[in-house]
Order: structure tokens, then C-alpha cells, then sequence
């Protein structure tokens, strides 16, 4: 009986133990100082280098997280570098790297230059592949949180020139001509979302049913476009979970996002960036998309800015561009308007050139749009190249929306486009290739 006794008594003790050195690891080993147990930053403070770190680290918590997860360095700040790579400004090609900083900077001037490896962007020869990162905008980082921050970045050859797909530099030289003009932009962005290669609410198999009478209605296909412009509902709003992260994202990285809103294809969502002025609308509009894809990352969807998503009776995805100037926004303010629209239609294929790849597919004078090979404006006319607010006409002062930029525009090429043709004469050969 005391043998069995013991085969009991034993494991208790054993478990008494570590629970005790578990709760209060000082006291297993007597060195608890006025009858008191040491804390953990107690106990640690003495080791050279660990105290200012491991004080922040709760050992306690009984979450199923990392230990790392729990641990914060406060007096380090993490700087997200993110530019633009080899296939240029039309929304599907960002990257990014971090760079841990030793305080908050004051102004993006104070962000050191820094470089990467152009070779694996397509944007470098491996014989001379570093290319170097120029901070232009910088902004909060939402993912990250506290004094973490996104930095938005121009790149150059060594000599500190731009490379080709660095639009920015020439942008910001035209719109420098003329800064009393005071240009504002508001962008429409139009965006689909895709998940294992088909946009949200459509079906995944391209299996051709024999026989059926309808093969869209035989393998769920959504019906004609109507019921999903700006809709509520779990069979026609798809994404709006992704939507609602993506505009939380952009608020708390303080972007001038506007509005947001569900398009007319299912799976189509649009968001609008401003008003923006001058260069700022191209840096805002790219770090909004750059928050899309990472929003994207955590729901395992990708993000479409192709101009005709769908093809078949289905809009496009556009990325309409209202702008106005100074004396545009003031009384009288119609007549430059009008003066702008005429400017415009003399350099129609000049802008529908520079206006976004595959834009051929989307404006077909179907679907909201006017024929790539003409141009026109009016009030109200959704049709239009142009397009003026009835409000507009009625104040005689506002703003116009240009029509015509595909959903993978280049902000920077579009925007100072616009300005040139309507207020420097049209002369710039800057983005022509």
C-alpha cells in the first residue's frame, strides 16, 4: 500500500513543482527578495541588451501567438518603401521592402535614399543593376499601425535621373509651368476581383455543357448586368469585405479617398481618390491601389485593373478623371470649361494613346463609353468623351470629367496630360515612346 501510495504521491509533487516555477520562476530557486517573487523584468533587467526589449513583452498572456507577436519596438520605426516595377504605372506591378529607422522623420526630405535590385524588376541589366530609391510622399502605414509609416518612391539611375518607368519626374516638371492654376483631380478607380481565376459571383468551371439549352444559366453565370450597380445582397454585392478593409486602410493612412461604390459588373467595385492637386493625385492613387493588393493578400483574391475584365455584354473598367482649375471653379468659370473640351478633341489620339493598354476593348461606344476613334462632349452624356455636370452648366463654374482613361492608367502620365493640353498648349512629347 505505501509503494502504491507513492506511485500517487509522486507525480503530484513533481506537477506542484512546475507549476510553481512556472508561475513564479524565482521562488524555485530561493531568489525572491523580501519575501517577494521577482518579476520577469525584474529578473531579466540585469542582462546587458535585454531589459529595454523583453520590459514590453507580456509572458504572461495565455493567447495561442507568437511570443514575437506580443513584442513592440517602440523606439524603431518601420518604414515601408514601395515603388513601382518594370511594367509601369498601370496598377499590377508594385514592390516594396522595409527599412527599420531609428526615429520619425518630419518630412519625406529626411527619408534616406536607398536602392534595389533592378535585374529582378525588369528595370536594370544585371550588369548594373542597382537602382535607387528617391522617398516623394510619405503617409501612416494602416497594416503596421503606431508611428509606422509608408513611403512612396521615384526611381533613379545612379546619376539620379529617372529610368523609363518613372513617369513621376516629368509629371511633376509640367505641372510645376503653371502651380497658380491651382489643377485639382478627382479619379474614379474601377477594379474586379478575382479568385481562382474568375471575378467574384461568377463560376469557376469553363466546362462547355453539351446539350443544355442555356449553358449561362446551366453553370450559375450571373444574369445581364442591372442588378449589381451599387447593389446590397449576398447574391449580388461580391467583395464588399474586401471593399469596407481596403477604404478603412486608406482613411487611416490619411489618402484623400472619397467614396466607394459597386460597380456594374458583378465582382466590380470603384473607389474615388481627392480632390487632389497637381502631382499628388498620381501619389495617392498609386499608394490606394498598393493598399488593395495587400488588402487582397489577406483574403486570397487578386485585383484586376484590366479595362474589359469580362468580355461580351459587360462594361469595362474605367478610371474616369474629373479635373478643374482655379478660374474653372470660379464665376464665369463654364467658358474655360468649354475652352478646355476644345483643346482636347485636337489632341484626341494623342491622349487616347497614353490613356491605358487594351483601352481598344473598353471604348467601343457601348457599355458608357464613346468610339476610341471619335470624340465628343455635353452635359450630363455618359456617352461622351467629355462629360459636364448639370451642376456645372447650371452654376456656369465647376469641373469636367474626362472619360476615356482605362482603369490601368498611369495617374502621373493622364493627370499632366490633362493640364498640358488644357492649360500649356498641348506641347509635351514627355511620355511618347
Amino acid at each position: 500500500a505505501p509503494r502504491n501510495m507513492l506511485r500517487v504521491l509522486i507525480p503530484l509533487a513533481m506537477a506542484a513543482a512546475c507549476s510553481a516555477f512556472t508561475s513564479a520562476p524565482g521562488a524555485a530557486f530561493g531568489i525572491a527578495s523580501a519575501g517577494k517573487v521577482m518579476s520577469s523584468q525584474s529578473r531579466l533587467g540585469p542582462v546587458k541588451g535585454i531589459h529595454s526589449r523583453m520590459s514590453r513583452l507580456s509572458l504572461g498572456s495565455t493567447k495561442k501567438t507568437s511570443i514575437l507577436s506580443n513584442l513592440q519596438m517602440h523606439d524603431k520605426i518601420k518604414a515601408e518603401y514601395v515603388w513601382i516595377g518594370g511594367r509601369g504605372g498601370c496598377g499590377d506591378d508594385y514592390r516594396c521592402k522595409t527599412r527599420i529607422l531609428d526615429s520619425v522623420p518630419k518630412s519625406v526630405d529626411e527619408l534616406p535614399l536607398w536602392n534595389y535590385d533592378g535585374s529582378s524588376t525588369g528595370q536594370a541589366p544585371g550588369s548594373d543593376s542597382e537602382v535607387f530609391l528617391k522617398p516623394v510622399y510619405m503617409c501612416p502605414d494602416p497594416s503596421r499601425g503606431g508611428p509606422h509609416i509608408l513611403v512612396l518612391c521615384e526611381m533613379l539611375k545612379p546619376d539620379l535621373t529617372p529610368i523609363p518607368t518613372n513617369t513621376r519626374t516629368a509629371a511633376d516638371k509640367i505641372f510645376e509651368q503653371a502651380v497658380d492654376e491651382d489643377p485639382w483631380y478627382g479619379i474614379e478607380q474601377e477594379y474586379t476581383l478575382f479568385k481562382d481565376g474568375a471575378p467574384l459571383g461568377w463560376p469557376k468551371s469553363t466546362a462547355r455543357p453539351f446539350a443544355a439549352p442555356s449553358p449561362l444559366l446551366n453553370f450559375g453565370y450571373p444574369g445581364p448586368q442591372g442588378p449589381y450597380y451599387c447593389s446590397v445582397g449576398y447574391d449580388v454585392a461580391f467583395g464588399r469585405k474586401i471593399v469596407e478593409e481596403h477604404l478603412e486602410a486608406c482613411l487611416k493612412a490619411g489618402l484623400s479617398v472619397s467614396g466607394v461604390n459597386g460597380e456594374v459588373l458583378p465582382g466590380q467595385w470603384e473607389y474615388q481618390v481627392g480632390p487632389c492637386v497637381g502631382i499628388k493625385a498620381g501619389d495617392e492613387l498609386h499608394l490606394t491601389r498598393y493598399l488593395l493588393h495587400r488588402v487582397c493578400e489577406d483574403h486570397g483574391v487578386t485585383v484586376s485593373f484590366d479595362p474589359k475584365p469580362v468580355s461580351g455584354d459587360w462594361n469595362g473598367s474605367g478610371c474616369h478623371t474629373n479635373f478643374s482649375t482655379k478660374k474653372m471653379r470660379s464665376k464665369g468659370g463654364y467658358a474655360e470649361i468649354i475652352k478646355a473640351c476644345e483643346a482636347l478633341g485636337k489632341a484626341h489620339q494623342k491622349h487616347i494613346r497614353l490613356y491605358g493598354e487594351g483601352n481598344e476593348r473598353r471604348l467601343t461606344g457601348k457599355h458608357e463609353t464613346n468610339s476610341m476613334d471619335s470624340f465628343k462632349y455635353g452635359v450630363a452624356d455618359r456617352g461622351a468623351s467629355i462629360r459636364i455636370p448639370r451642376f456645372t452648366q447650371r452654376d456656369d463654374k465647376g469641373y469636367f470629367e474626362d472619360r476615356r482613361p482605362a482603369s490601368n492608367m498611369d495617374p502621373y502620365v493622364v493627370t499632366s496630360l490633362i493640364f498640358d493640353t488644357c492649360i500649356l498648349g498641348g506641347k509635351t512629347t514627355a511620355f511618347e515612346k
